[in-house]
């Protein structure tokens, strides 16, 4: 099959978070699959300095919203055997930021992904590529799925081209103010409930839901999840409607760049057959952050996105105690300024063992995956989640929420003691998260019944192998609703 892959960051050209490492990791899995795989996402200002280098644009388009012309130009780049097409303007992507400051988002960002999802279309024809699926990511692509169904019907190069929309998270709707519509191009006539109208709101991400061929969620339980009140974000009607076309995968990790046997970032490699330099990785990583070096000491490893939605609120609760407990834990995280400046203000008190890491450190990273004895992540939800995916391979026990993808990657040690792979709590309380720790510290103490679950964890398949299949299948339905 022909598909093309669009999304608004991809690793490592751009990326905040999961998302950029699913595009680029599936589309990867997908071409050894033998599928003819292409990737486009906007040229952001971040993607200049990205090795392999990125180079000069052949074609351009221009894309008219609102009364003026936006001139767009397309470089080209790859990852691996897999082509990625980068849209270029200025204007709108060489900026410091994906989406917005710390401070919020950008008030543009209707138009500047209007025009991306405009300019990837007309590319298409220049470039004679006629996907047979368009799998498009988040609410920043929605705009193609709307085009092709209520603005491009009759276009017979799109005539066999079908789609397939992902919701990475459904708290991102893409959801503005009503006057955004003339921004995006689309006629005011979709303006209503049946289409674009939320609530006197235009909302993208509906009109992505309402027009695609199909629609997939990052876990089984997370798609069951967004079609209840509980956590539906208020569109649960919505996908219940299109509940027979909405499925569930759960997300897998590039095993190839994730592996502790191999990895060069990290202080020393190993395996679950030989688990010694994990041992020296949390030294050195203990050293290198000026805690106390102490191999007996467990500790506590994050590295989160500081959001509402994950749990940095309990963690914020939890430091207090943690500090007067005999553990040491690490934290790396960028996002919101109110929990920056919240974690900022607790460092200045100078714990002896706790590092708290603001900003984007990309090779710290590893280290914490590979240095740490258990990985912390209180979600309040969680679409899926890759990191206990990585701590799991790096041999680090999660203790995560009982939510979403969470709940599916997951076993809980205390309910299945001989299957278990981490600990899990339910309740969104400090109390219940610190319960769920204690248990870990508890079994931490029994260190070859901690080696047991380290293994389980190292040996749980979390490659895209299994993923990519599902989406094959997907495609392949999407292509046969498409084509009659």
């Amino acid at each position: 099959m022909k598909i093309l892959m669009v999304a608004s960051e991809v690793a490592p050209f751009a990326r905040t978070g999961g998302l950029a490492e699913v595009t680029a990791a599936l589309p990867a899995a997908l071409r050894r699959m033998g599928h003819d795989v292409r990737v486009i996402m906007p040229f952001h200002r971040c993607a200049a300095q990205t090795e392999p280098g990125v180079r000069k644009a052949r074609k351009s388009t221009e894309v008219t919203l609102n009364g003026e012309t936006h001139k767009g130009l397309l470089r080209q780049a790859a990852m691996g055997n897999v082509p990625v097409y980068l849209v270029e303007n200025r204007e709108f992507f060489s900026r410091d930021y994906l989406y917005g400051t710390p401070e919020g988002d950008y008030p543009d960002n209707p138009r500047r992904f209007a025009f991306f999802c405009r300019s990837v279309l007309q590319f298409l024809k220049r470039m004679d590529f006629r996907p047979d699926v368009i799998h498009c990511h988040d609410w920043q692509t929605a705009l193609i799925p709307i085009i092709l169904r209520l603005e491009a019907a009759d276009d017979p190069f799109f005539a066999r081209t079908a789609t397939v929309f992902t919701i990475h998270n459904l708290a991102y709707q893409g959801l503005f103010p009503a006057p955004a519509i003339a921004e995006t191009g689309l006629s005011p006539a979709l303006f209503t409930t049946e289409w674009l109208e939320y609530y006197g709101q235009l909302n993208l991400l509906k009109g992505a839901i309402l027009t695609a061929d199909l629609i997939t969620t990052v876990s089984e339980t997370y798609c069951r999840e967004i079609m209840t009140p509980a956590q539906g974000c208020g569109l649960e009607g919505v996908l219940a409607r299109r509940g027979n076309d909405l499925f569930g995968i759960v997300n897998g990790i590039d095993t190839d760049e994730w592996n502790p046997a191999a990895d060069k970032r990290i202080f020393r490699n190993y395996s679950a057959r030989a688990l010694a330099g994990k041992a020296a990785d949390k030294l050195e990583l203990q050293r290198e952050l000026g805690m106390p070096a102490a191999p007996s000491v467990p500790l506590i490893g994050m590295v989160s996105r500081l959001a509402e939605q994950k749990g940095i609120d309990l963690v914020l609760e939890l430091l207090p105690r943690l500090a007067e407990s005999e553990l040491q834990l690490v934290l790396l995280g960028t996002g919101n300024a109110c929990y920056l400046e919240r974690l900022d203000a607790f460092r200045r008190k100078g714990a002896a063992n706790i590092s708290i890491n603001l900003g984007f450190n990309d090779p710290l990273a590893p280290k914490i995956y590979a240095g740490s004895d258990l990985f912390l992540m209180p979600s309040r939800f969680e679409p899926c989640g890759l990191s206990q995916l990585i701590a799991m391979r790096y041999g680090t026990v999660p203790v995560v929420r009982h939510t979403g993808g969470l709940r599916d990657t997951v076993i809980d040690v205390t309910r299945h003691p001989r299957e278990g792979t981490g600990f899990t709590f339910e309740d969104f309380s400090a109390d219940a998260c610190w319960e769920a720790l204690e248990r870990a510290l508890a079994c931490y103490r029994d260190r070859e019944s901690w080696r047991r679950i380290m293994r389980r964890g190292m040996h749980r398949d979390v490659s895209w192998h299994t993923a990519a299949g599902r989406y094959e299948t997907l495609y392949r339905m999407a292509v046969d609703t498409r084509r009659g």
